[in-house]
Protein backbone atom coordinates (compact mmCIF):
# COMPACT_ATOMS: atom_id res chain seq x y z
CA UNK A 1 0.00 0.00 0.00
CA UNK A 2 1.39 3.26 -0.65
CA UNK A 3 2.55 5.31 2.50
CA UNK A 4 0.83 9.00 2.29
CA UNK A 5 3.53 11.84 2.70
CA UNK A 6 1.43 13.66 4.91
CA UNK A 7 -1.83 13.09 7.06
CA UNK A 8 -5.15 14.42 5.40
CA UNK A 9 -7.22 17.38 5.90
CA UNK A 10 -9.38 14.76 7.83
CA UNK A 11 -7.73 14.72 11.04
CA UNK A 12 -6.52 18.54 11.32
CA UNK A 13 -6.57 19.81 14.67
CA UNK A 14 -6.64 23.28 15.98
CA UNK A 15 -3.98 25.96 15.17
CA UNK A 16 -1.11 25.31 18.32
CA UNK A 17 -1.37 29.14 18.72
CA UNK A 18 -5.11 29.31 19.40
CA UNK A 19 -4.60 26.70 22.34
CA UNK A 20 -3.42 26.20 25.80
CA UNK A 21 -3.52 22.49 26.28
CA UNK A 22 -2.67 20.38 22.80
CA UNK A 23 -3.95 17.26 24.79
CA UNK A 24 -6.75 17.37 27.33
CA UNK A 25 -7.56 13.63 28.63
CA UNK A 26 -10.63 12.57 31.01
CA UNK A 27 -10.15 9.82 33.08
CA UNK A 28 -9.18 7.98 37.04
CA UNK A 29 -5.57 8.40 38.14
CA UNK A 30 -4.96 5.87 40.68
CA UNK A 31 -1.51 4.89 42.88
CA UNK A 32 -0.07 1.68 41.89
CA UNK A 33 1.53 -0.34 44.38
CA UNK A 34 4.32 -2.52 42.79
CA UNK A 35 6.05 -5.33 44.93
CA UNK A 36 8.94 -5.49 42.62
CA UNK A 37 10.10 -9.25 41.62
CA UNK A 38 7.55 -10.20 44.27
CA UNK A 39 4.33 -10.78 45.31
CA UNK A 40 1.41 -8.84 46.36
CA UNK A 41 0.70 -11.23 48.99
CA UNK A 42 3.78 -11.91 50.60
CA UNK A 43 5.75 -8.54 49.82
CA UNK A 44 7.22 -6.53 52.96
CA UNK A 45 7.48 -3.36 50.98
CA UNK A 46 5.96 -1.31 47.99
CA UNK A 47 7.05 1.04 45.14
CA UNK A 48 4.88 3.44 44.06
CA UNK A 49 3.63 4.83 40.60
CA UNK A 50 0.80 6.76 39.43
CA UNK A 51 -1.47 4.94 36.47
CA UNK A 52 -4.67 5.24 34.75
CA UNK A 53 -5.20 4.43 31.05
CA UNK A 54 -6.47 7.67 29.78
CA UNK A 55 -4.04 9.52 31.97
CA UNK A 56 -0.80 7.22 30.94
CA UNK A 57 -1.49 8.43 27.73
CA UNK A 58 -1.04 12.34 28.12
CA UNK A 59 1.57 11.52 30.58
CA UNK A 60 3.65 10.02 27.88
CA UNK A 61 2.62 12.88 25.31
CA UNK A 62 4.09 15.69 28.08
CA UNK A 63 7.33 13.74 29.16
CA UNK A 64 8.58 12.12 25.95
CA UNK A 65 7.22 14.30 22.91
CA UNK A 66 6.95 17.65 24.72
CA UNK A 67 2.95 18.37 24.14
CA UNK A 68 0.82 20.64 26.63
CA UNK A 69 -1.77 18.14 28.33
CA UNK A 70 -3.76 18.36 31.14
CA UNK A 71 -5.76 15.76 32.78
CA UNK A 72 -9.38 15.96 33.67
CA UNK A 73 -10.15 13.79 37.33
CA UNK A 74 -10.84 14.05 40.60
CA UNK A 75 -8.89 13.14 44.10
CA UNK A 76 -10.12 13.78 47.35
CA UNK A 77 -8.29 15.99 49.67
CA UNK A 78 -5.84 13.47 51.67
CA UNK A 79 -2.30 12.34 52.07
CA UNK A 80 -2.84 9.93 49.31
CA UNK A 81 -4.30 11.89 46.78
CA UNK A 82 -2.01 14.82 47.02
CA UNK A 83 1.04 11.45 46.82
CA UNK A 84 -0.54 11.21 43.18
CA UNK A 85 -0.65 14.38 42.49
CA UNK A 86 2.94 14.82 43.54
CA UNK A 87 3.72 12.11 40.85
CA UNK A 88 1.41 13.75 38.19
CA UNK A 89 4.00 16.73 39.10
CA UNK A 90 7.02 14.99 38.12
CA UNK A 91 5.42 13.68 34.88
CA UNK A 92 5.16 17.69 33.96
CA UNK A 93 1.20 17.03 33.37
CA UNK A 94 -0.68 19.62 34.35
CA UNK A 95 -3.06 19.56 37.94
CA UNK A 96 -5.54 22.86 37.39
CA UNK A 97 -8.02 20.82 35.76
CA UNK A 98 -8.36 18.30 39.35
CA UNK A 99 -11.34 18.64 41.28
CA UNK A 100 -10.62 18.09 44.95
CA UNK A 101 -13.17 16.34 47.03
CA UNK A 102 -12.97 16.51 51.00
CA UNK A 103 -12.00 13.53 53.22
CA UNK A 104 -14.66 12.16 55.58
CA UNK A 105 -11.18 10.59 57.42
CA UNK A 106 -12.41 7.41 57.02
CA UNK A 107 -13.00 6.62 53.27
CA UNK A 108 -16.48 5.79 53.71
CA UNK A 109 -17.97 8.41 51.22
CA UNK A 110 -15.18 9.02 48.92
CA UNK A 111 -12.01 7.78 48.66
CA UNK A 112 -9.19 7.38 46.28
CA UNK A 113 -8.02 4.70 43.86
CA UNK A 114 -5.49 2.04 44.68
CA UNK A 115 -4.44 -1.05 42.65
CA UNK A 116 -1.71 -3.44 43.25
CA UNK A 117 -0.02 -4.79 40.08
CA UNK A 118 2.44 -7.63 39.64
CA UNK A 119 4.53 -7.88 36.68
CA UNK A 120 4.90 -11.51 36.32
CA UNK A 121 7.76 -13.31 34.88
CA UNK A 122 7.89 -16.02 32.93
CA UNK A 123 5.15 -18.61 33.15
CA UNK A 124 3.85 -16.57 36.07
CA UNK A 125 1.23 -13.88 34.45
CA UNK A 126 1.31 -10.46 35.49
CA UNK A 127 -1.89 -9.86 37.63
CA UNK A 128 -3.63 -6.52 39.24
CA UNK A 129 -5.54 -6.37 42.63
CA UNK A 130 -7.76 -3.04 42.46
CA UNK A 131 -8.92 -1.13 45.12
CA UNK A 132 -11.21 1.17 43.22
CA UNK A 133 -14.99 1.54 44.45
CA UNK A 134 -16.58 4.38 45.21
CA UNK A 135 -13.69 7.21 44.44
CA UNK A 136 -13.99 10.72 43.91
CA UNK A 137 -13.36 10.23 39.89
CA UNK A 138 -16.26 7.98 39.62
CA UNK A 139 -18.86 9.86 41.02
CA UNK A 140 -18.18 13.04 38.74
CA UNK A 141 -21.20 14.19 38.01
CA UNK A 142 -22.50 16.12 34.77
CA UNK A 143 -21.87 19.26 34.83
CA UNK A 144 -19.22 19.31 37.69
CA UNK A 145 -16.37 20.33 34.68
CA UNK A 146 -16.90 22.99 32.96
CA UNK A 147 -16.21 21.40 29.47
CA UNK A 148 -16.55 24.87 27.27
CA UNK A 149 -14.14 26.65 29.27
CA UNK A 150 -11.81 24.07 28.99
CA UNK A 151 -12.10 23.59 25.05
CA UNK A 152 -13.75 26.69 24.12
CA UNK A 153 -11.99 29.45 26.26
CA UNK A 154 -8.90 27.91 27.18
CA UNK A 155 -8.50 25.86 24.27
CA UNK A 156 -7.53 22.19 23.58
CA UNK A 157 -6.64 20.31 20.40
CA UNK A 158 -6.99 17.22 21.13
CA UNK A 159 -9.53 15.10 23.70
CA UNK A 160 -8.82 11.44 24.47
CA UNK A 161 -10.72 9.31 26.60
CA UNK A 162 -11.51 5.75 27.29
CA UNK A 163 -13.36 2.75 27.89
CA UNK A 164 -11.68 2.81 31.40
CA UNK A 165 -13.15 5.56 33.10
CA UNK A 166 -16.69 4.97 31.37
CA UNK A 167 -17.37 1.80 32.36
CA UNK A 168 -16.41 3.32 36.45
CA UNK A 169 -19.72 4.03 36.75
CA UNK A 170 -23.49 4.77 35.39
CA UNK A 171 -22.25 9.32 36.03
CA UNK A 172 -18.96 8.37 34.81
CA UNK A 173 -20.44 6.76 31.14
CA UNK A 174 -22.40 10.47 31.31
CA UNK A 175 -19.27 12.77 31.70
CA UNK A 176 -17.80 11.12 28.93
CA UNK A 177 -20.34 11.77 27.14
CA UNK A 178 -20.63 14.75 27.82
CA UNK A 179 -17.28 15.75 27.86
CA UNK A 180 -16.70 13.95 24.16
CA UNK A 181 -19.85 16.14 23.24
CA UNK A 182 -18.76 19.35 24.17
CA UNK A 183 -15.29 18.59 22.22
CA UNK A 184 -16.97 18.22 18.99
CA UNK A 185 -18.73 21.21 19.23
CA UNK A 186 -15.58 23.21 19.85
CA UNK A 187 -13.86 21.69 16.85
CA UNK A 188 -11.79 19.40 19.17
CA UNK A 189 -10.02 16.18 17.81
CA UNK A 190 -11.76 13.11 19.88
CA UNK A 191 -10.30 9.72 20.69
CA UNK A 192 -11.66 7.26 22.26
CA UNK A 193 -9.30 4.10 23.57
CA UNK A 194 -12.10 0.98 23.90
CA UNK A 195 -10.53 -0.53 27.02
CA UNK A 196 -12.38 -3.41 27.82
CA UNK A 197 -12.13 -4.66 31.23
CA UNK A 198 -14.10 -7.25 32.73
CA UNK A 199 -13.66 -6.61 36.04
CA UNK A 200 -15.26 -3.29 35.48
CA UNK A 201 -18.49 -4.58 33.67
CA UNK A 202 -19.02 -7.70 36.02
CA UNK A 203 -22.03 -6.16 37.70
CA UNK A 204 -22.68 -3.82 34.75
CA UNK A 205 -24.26 -6.42 32.47
CA UNK A 206 -21.00 -7.57 31.39
CA UNK A 207 -20.14 -7.85 27.37
CA UNK A 208 -22.93 -6.28 26.39
CA UNK A 209 -23.26 -4.12 28.89
CA UNK A 210 -19.92 -2.39 27.40
CA UNK A 211 -21.07 -3.37 23.84
CA UNK A 212 -24.16 -0.86 24.49
CA UNK A 213 -22.05 1.95 25.49
CA UNK A 214 -19.45 1.66 23.30
CA UNK A 215 -21.61 2.09 20.39
CA UNK A 216 -23.97 4.65 21.78
CA UNK A 217 -20.48 6.57 22.47
CA UNK A 218 -19.00 6.01 19.05
CA UNK A 219 -20.82 8.37 16.77
CA UNK A 220 -19.07 10.98 19.11
CA UNK A 221 -15.10 9.83 18.12
CA UNK A 222 -13.17 10.76 15.74
CA UNK A 223 -10.39 8.15 16.54
CA UNK A 224 -10.72 4.91 18.27
CA UNK A 225 -8.02 2.69 19.36
CA UNK A 226 -8.30 -1.22 20.77
CA UNK A 227 -7.00 -4.45 20.44
CA UNK A 228 -8.81 -6.93 17.66
CA UNK A 229 -10.85 -7.75 20.36
CA UNK A 230 -12.11 -4.70 21.42
CA UNK A 231 -13.32 -3.75 17.85
CA UNK A 232 -16.02 -6.18 18.55
CA UNK A 233 -17.59 -3.72 20.49
CA UNK A 234 -18.49 -1.28 17.52
CA UNK A 235 -21.02 -4.58 16.06
CA UNK A 236 -24.34 -4.70 16.75
CA UNK A 237 -23.92 -8.32 16.51
CA UNK A 238 -23.42 -10.37 19.74
CA UNK A 239 -20.21 -12.12 20.47
CA UNK A 240 -18.40 -12.69 23.40
CA UNK A 241 -14.77 -10.71 23.75
CA UNK A 242 -11.84 -12.56 22.79
CA UNK A 243 -8.07 -11.80 22.51
CA UNK A 244 -6.25 -13.33 19.12
CA UNK A 245 -3.02 -15.11 19.36
CA UNK A 246 -1.65 -13.84 16.34
CA UNK A 247 -2.48 -10.76 13.80
CA UNK A 248 -4.02 -11.54 10.60
CA UNK A 249 -4.18 -8.76 8.70
CA UNK A 250 -7.06 -9.95 6.30
CA UNK A 251 -9.24 -10.69 8.97
CA UNK A 252 -8.84 -7.54 10.78
CA UNK A 253 -9.90 -5.54 7.58
CA UNK A 254 -12.84 -7.12 7.77
CA UNK A 255 -13.21 -6.32 11.07
CA UNK A 256 -12.37 -2.88 10.21
CA UNK A 257 -14.40 -2.76 7.68
CA UNK A 258 -17.22 -3.63 9.13
CA UNK A 259 -17.03 -0.64 12.24
CA UNK A 260 -16.38 1.91 9.43
CA UNK A 261 -19.50 0.86 7.13
CA UNK A 262 -21.97 1.25 10.82
CA UNK A 263 -19.79 4.64 11.60
CA UNK A 264 -18.53 6.36 8.79
CA UNK A 265 -17.49 9.30 10.72
CA UNK A 266 -14.59 7.66 12.04
CA UNK A 267 -11.28 8.32 10.85
CA UNK A 268 -8.52 6.66 12.11
CA UNK A 269 -8.80 3.12 13.32
CA UNK A 270 -5.71 1.95 15.17
CA UNK A 271 -5.01 -1.53 17.27
CA UNK A 272 -2.27 -3.39 18.63
CA UNK A 273 -1.36 -7.17 18.41
CA UNK A 274 0.40 -8.77 21.28
CA UNK A 275 1.22 -12.56 20.85
CA UNK A 276 2.50 -13.19 24.16
CA UNK A 277 4.84 -16.28 24.67
CA UNK A 278 5.81 -15.60 28.29
CA UNK A 279 5.15 -12.98 30.27
CA UNK A 280 8.68 -12.04 29.81
CA UNK A 281 8.46 -12.39 26.46
CA UNK A 282 6.00 -10.73 23.75
CA UNK A 283 5.87 -10.07 20.05
CA UNK A 284 4.25 -6.41 19.32
CA UNK A 285 2.99 -4.85 16.38
CA UNK A 286 0.05 -2.45 15.13
CA UNK A 287 -2.39 -2.14 12.21
CA UNK A 288 -4.64 0.98 11.44
CA UNK A 289 -6.72 2.13 8.59
CA UNK A 290 -7.25 6.13 8.03
CA UNK A 291 -8.09 7.71 4.67
CA UNK A 292 -8.46 5.14 2.20
CA UNK A 293 -5.51 3.17 3.44
CA UNK A 294 -4.63 0.34 5.49
CA UNK A 295 -0.72 0.38 6.81
CA UNK A 296 1.06 -1.77 9.60
CA UNK A 297 4.01 -0.67 11.79
CA UNK A 298 7.38 -2.54 12.47
CA UNK A 299 6.81 -6.14 13.98
CA UNK A 300 9.21 -6.11 17.05
CA UNK A 301 9.36 -10.16 17.51
CA UNK A 302 10.91 -11.63 20.96
CA UNK A 303 10.86 -8.10 23.03
CA UNK A 304 11.97 -8.79 26.44
CA UNK A 305 8.99 -7.36 29.01
CA UNK A 306 9.76 -6.18 32.04
CA UNK A 307 6.43 -4.65 33.16
CA UNK A 308 3.50 -4.91 30.45
CA UNK A 309 1.63 -2.53 32.15
CA UNK A 310 0.90 0.43 29.91
CA UNK A 311 2.44 -0.65 27.01
CA UNK A 312 -0.90 0.18 24.90
CA UNK A 313 -1.01 3.93 26.31
CA UNK A 314 2.17 4.21 25.36
CA UNK A 315 1.55 3.12 21.68
CA UNK A 316 -1.33 5.45 21.40
CA UNK A 317 0.90 8.50 23.09
CA UNK A 318 2.76 7.73 20.32
CA UNK A 319 0.31 7.48 17.65
CA UNK A 320 -1.33 10.60 18.55
CA UNK A 321 1.83 12.26 18.71
CA UNK A 322 2.61 11.17 15.08
CA UNK A 323 -0.79 12.61 13.85
CA UNK A 324 -0.98 15.65 15.28
CA UNK A 325 2.38 16.58 13.87
CA UNK A 326 1.33 15.55 10.32
CA UNK A 327 3.35 12.73 9.97
CA UNK A 328 2.71 9.85 7.71
CA UNK A 329 0.41 7.37 9.14
CA UNK A 330 2.97 4.59 8.65
CA UNK A 331 5.38 6.68 10.70
CA UNK A 332 2.94 7.72 13.32
CA UNK A 333 2.15 4.23 14.13
CA UNK A 334 6.12 3.03 14.20
CA UNK A 335 6.51 5.70 16.96
CA UNK A 336 3.97 4.22 18.65
CA UNK A 337 5.08 0.76 18.65
CA UNK A 338 8.80 1.96 19.29
CA UNK A 339 7.46 4.01 22.60
CA UNK A 340 5.26 1.25 23.42
CA UNK A 341 7.83 -1.30 23.54
CA UNK A 342 10.51 0.76 25.43
CA UNK A 343 7.47 1.66 28.02
CA UNK A 344 7.35 -2.32 28.95
CA UNK A 345 11.29 -2.14 29.39
CA UNK A 346 10.90 0.08 32.59
CA UNK A 347 8.74 0.11 35.27
CA UNK A 348 5.86 1.61 36.32
CA UNK A 349 2.93 2.44 34.10
CA UNK A 350 4.85 5.29 32.36
CA UNK A 351 7.57 5.57 30.28
CA UNK A 352 11.28 6.75 31.10
CA UNK A 353 12.32 6.96 27.49
CA UNK A 354 13.05 9.69 25.48
CA UNK A 355 12.48 11.41 22.34
CA UNK A 356 15.48 10.31 21.19
CA UNK A 357 15.29 7.12 22.41
CA UNK A 358 11.85 6.51 20.57
CA UNK A 359 13.28 7.71 17.08
CA UNK A 360 16.61 5.24 17.33
CA UNK A 361 14.61 2.34 17.90
CA UNK A 362 12.23 3.74 14.91
CA UNK A 363 15.66 3.94 12.75
CA UNK A 364 17.31 0.65 14.06
CA UNK A 365 14.73 -1.93 15.66
CA UNK A 366 16.57 -2.91 17.84
CA UNK A 367 18.89 -2.14 21.26
CA UNK A 368 22.09 -0.87 20.37
CA UNK A 369 25.14 0.52 22.60
CA UNK A 370 25.08 4.26 23.40
CA UNK A 371 28.73 5.88 23.21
Amino acid sequence: MEEKNKVSRQLECRPAGECKWDVAALGEVMLRLDPGDGRTATTRSFSVWEGGGEYNVIRGLQRVFGQRTTICTALVDNQVGRLVEDLINQGGVDTSQILWRSFDSIGQSVRNGLYFAERGFGLRPGSACYDRGHTAVAQLKPGDIDWDRLFGDEGVRWFHTGGVYAALSPEAALVTEEAMRAAHRHGVMVSFDLNYRASLWRDKGGVEGARALIRKLAPLMDVVIGNEGHFAFLSDEPSEYRSYPAPDAERFVAVLDKARSEFPQLKLLAATFRHVHHASLHDWSAFAYYDGDYAGSRHYNDVAILDRIGGGDGFVAGLIYGIMNRKPLAWALDCGVAHGALCMTTPGDNSMATLADVERLMECGAATMIR
